[in-house]
């Protein structure tokens, strides 16, 4: 888990940074995130649609529950009449914000693997073996189909070591493929005789949501797939 202790003012000046200091934590894919709101003086409410904005992206990707904690009395005020609190819980304490993402955190599959051709099986068998772990009989086949056709994508065109991640937050089973190279992916409209280009036609077929976030020097692709 990672807790974030924020620090000075929140205004819509300042919201752009901790938005960036925030996806960035998001980036490593923790189990929880919890974010210290002690130190800070709130100046305009409307920043604290930053939190809001923040769990929401968590949520799809990388399925990370966020919990705030600590606000100051007129900041927990506005928080309260906001639609943050609809998205993210917000606790008085550290110790109980951390239990509340503790408890809520997800059981996750993690593995790194190289850009080779024997990395697509490797991924299948994670699929498997997540999918008997976590009794989800039903969706080994279409995520088994799905990440290796993300980590085929790896393998084909950005050619750097990749980790692998599959996570289970109810109702969906989150699929997600870090790589070392920063062009966007885009599902193609290949002709009917193209002989390749339909593996994201695939995933966005089989997916209920997919998408691609830069991170650092790379980006990742995820999807999620129901998990009923």
């Amino acid at each position: 888990m990672t807790v974030v202790r924020l620090r000075g003012g929140l205004d819509l000046g300042t919201m752009r940074t901790v938005h960036t200091a925030l996806d960035g934590c998001l980036a490593d894919q923790p189990d929880a995130l919890v974010v210290d709101l002690t130190d800070v003086t709130v100046r305009d409410p409307l920043a604290l649609s930053v939190f809001a904005a923040t769990a929401r992206r968590a949520a799809g990707w990388p399925a990370v529950p966020v919990v705030l904690c600590a606000p100051p009395p007129e900041a927990a005020d506005w928080l309260a009449q906001s639609t943050a609190c609809r998205v993210l819980p917000v606790r008085r304490d550290c110790a109980e914000a951390t239990r509340v993402a503790n408890a809520a955190a997800a059981p996750r599959l993690r593995a790194r693997l190289e850009p080779v051709a024997e990395a697509c099986r490797r991924a299948r068998e994670l699929v498997t073996d997540a999918c008997v772990r976590w009794h989800l009989p039903e969706a080994v086949g279409p995520a088994s189909l799905v990440l290796s056709e993300l980590v085929g994508n790896v393998v084909r065109h950005a050619g750097t070591p990749m980790r692998v991640t599959l996570t289970l937050r109810r109702p969906y089973l989150h699929l997600t493929v870090t790589d070392g190279s920063r062009t966007a992916v885009r599902a193609g409209s290949p002709g009917l005789r193209a002989e390749g280009g339909r593996g994201l036609m695939l995933v966005r077929e089989l997916a209920q949501r997919w998408g691609s976030v830069p991170v650092g020097d790379g980006k990742v692709v995820w999807a999620m797939l129901p998990a009923n």
